[in-house]
């Protein structure tokens, strides 16, 4: 299941979900979890209001299950549960690699609903790819 963090510093998840520089993307299983890539924002930043500079981050996120901000506005956070991305906002700003260690302890325990739900969605896109990979 891939999952999304916004960040200022591709370290923590310390940024606005509209306002984030980077959404740093991450692949986890039971055996572990990889760094899949960073999609940037730096020159896609518009003046507040513009809700179009939601548009760009949902496509960046579209395959993920979840996604970690430190806040996220009523549209964006719309936005992203009609993507059937569950949307998690941190307290304080928090290192990537502690809720990826965190998470794949979950995984592997006994998950939430919640959870069990976001990991269906990454299995539904292996099938669907390894499906499309066999028509080849």
């Amino acid at each position: 299941m891939k999952v999304a963090f916004a960040t200022q510093d591709l370290q923590r998840v310390d940024a606005h979900f509209g306002w984030a520089k980077n959404i740093a993307i991450y692949d986890i299983t039971s055996a572990g979890y990889a760094f899949v890539e960073n999609v940037s924002f730096e020159g896609d930043l518009q003046e507040d209001g513009d809700e179009d500079k939601l548009a760009p981050k949902i496509e960046a996120i579209k395959d993920c299950a979840i996604l970690y901000v430190a806040a996220i506005g009523g549209s964006g956070a719309a936005r992203v549960v009609a993507n059937k991305i569950h949307p998690v906002k941190v307290n304080q700003a928090e290192p990537i690699l502690d809720i990826l260690d965190r998470l794949q302890e979950v995984v592997n325990g006994t998950p939430p609903p919640w959870l069990r739900k976001a990991l269906q969605k990454g299995q539904e896109h292996e099938f669907n790819f390894e499906e499309e990979a066999s028509h080849d």
